[in-house]
């Protein structure tokens, strides 16, 4: 585990993306292709920002599967994530070898099983999430299930990540953030070879003390990430703000 806190958003994103793009090309050096999980919302903007800008990276060997999304929200929303990763990643990379998104409009249970037997052929290389509010890891939010063998589950979406939702500014109301979602199950997430997680903004400081400070639990789901052996925290210095001098010491500073 590495924990790397940058100066401020922008750079955090950059560190983050520039790390993604080293391993991807690693990836398609070694085996010929990479395959990548990609997450959505704020969190994500500067991250992905940062990849599409990357050179030297054959996207055309490149396998894209999604985090998560709504259950019956339409991909003209506003807050749809299928909106979001073609408006922000999919179409800025035209030559992309296959991009899995979810679709949160089809019928829920097919819908995990489909992508359920795509993920299970591709071993994935490297996974961009982020850590919610509540401490959720895609929409695994707490108490999460850290035993289903499943890669795709139908989750219910308590208050704390429906609050979030609104605050962010992809919905009107409370009312309009819809009650469930399909997510990539926390196992699966975890099965990924590399994850970068980028964190920034002081509403996840309490979250990311958490994640590193509490025993790894289903109560704060992304504290499951102190288990993998190569994933990297990419910080700044307001979602760092309540971590304890003996886990600064261990962060690299940006």
């Amino acid at each position: 585990m590495e924990i790397i806190i940058a100066n401020d958003v922008k750079e955090l994103g950059q560190a983050a993306g520039h790390s993604a793009a080293d391993l991807i090309r690693q990836a398609i050096a070694e085996n010929g292709s990479a395959n990548i999980i990609l997450a959505t919302g704020t969190s994500q903007f500067e991250t992905l920002n940062q990849l599409i800008s990357e050179p030297a990276i054959d996207w055309s060997n490149v396998v894209m599967f999604h985090l998560d999304e709504y259950l019956g929200l339409p991909v003209t929303a506003k807050a749809s994530f299928r909106k979001y990763l073609k408006e922000r990643f999919i179409e800025k990379i035209p030559l992309l070898k296959a991009a899995h998104l979810i679709n949160g409009e089809a019928n829920a249970e097919r819908e995990c099983e489909r992508l359920g037997d795509l993920i299970k052929k591709h071993q994935i290389d490297v996974a961009l999430v982020g850590i919610g509010e509540n401490g959720h890891l895609a929409f695994n939010d707490p108490p999460a299930d850290f035993e289903t063998e499943q890669p795709y589950i139908i989750v219910d979406l308590d208050e704390a990540c429906r609050k979030q939702q609104k605050g962010e500014g992809w919905f009107s109301t409370l009312d309009d953030v819809p009650k469930q979602a399909i997510s990539m199950s926390i196992k699966q997430i975890v099965k990924s070879k590399h994850i970068i997680c980028s964190v920034p903004d002081s509403r996840k400081a309490i979250a990311v003390k958490n994640t590193f400070e509490q025993a790894v639990s289903n109560l704060y789901p992304a504290s499951i990430l102190q288990l993998h052996p190569n994933c990297a925290f990419y910080l700044d210095g307001s979602s760092a703000a309540l971590l304890s001098e003996n886990i600064i010491s261990t962060t690299t500073q940006k």
